[in-house]
């Protein structure tokens, strides 16, 4: 298994715990994690705060810079819009993520918003990294809240 795939399905897994959306995403410089979180968008009142979101920002403020030149994050869904988006405006070098997303997905599961060269930064993507377990995390979550509301 990928390592750092494998660091955001834990923070997946924390999310699942927590009754979020079980998204986990880590921030990597030169080998190393700079930088992880989960998405808390119920916890915070806040849909901006999803997994990618909260991870970039405190990958530059644990950095202290305003870009993630040199970077890679890696997610274990597809990221939304607002999400890669912000990974291209950080110009985060590339970006690996597990499960596609058909309902949401802005890097061909839905849509390819960086194939619309919306963005002057070429922020690679790579999609299917651990796709299995990365849809099981989801799969069993709401599955389960289906059964509880049953």
């Amino acid at each position: 298994m990928n390592k750092f795939m494998y660091e955001a399905i834990v923070e997946a897994r924390k999310a699942a715990i927590e009754l979020e959306v079980p998204v986990g995403a880590v921030v990597v410089l030169d080998g190393e994690i700079v930088a992880r979180s989960h998405n808390l968008t119920e916890i915070n009142n806040n849909p901006t705060h999803h997994a990618e979101m909260l991870a970039i920002n405190k990958a530059l403020e644990n950095l202290g810079r305003k870009n993630l030149a040199g970077c890679e994050l890696y997610v274990t869904l597809e990221p939304c819009a607002m999400c890669i988006g912000a990974c291209a405006l950080c110009k985060i070098d590339k970006v690996y993520f597990g499960a596609y997303d058909t309902k949401s997905g802005a890097c061909g599961g839905k849509c390819d918003v960086l194939r619309e060269e919306c963005y002057d930064y070429k922020t690679e993507i790579f999609g299917g990294i651990e796709e299995t377990e990365c849809k099981k995390i989801l799969t069993d979550f709401f599955e389960g809240i289906r059964r509880g509301r049953e």
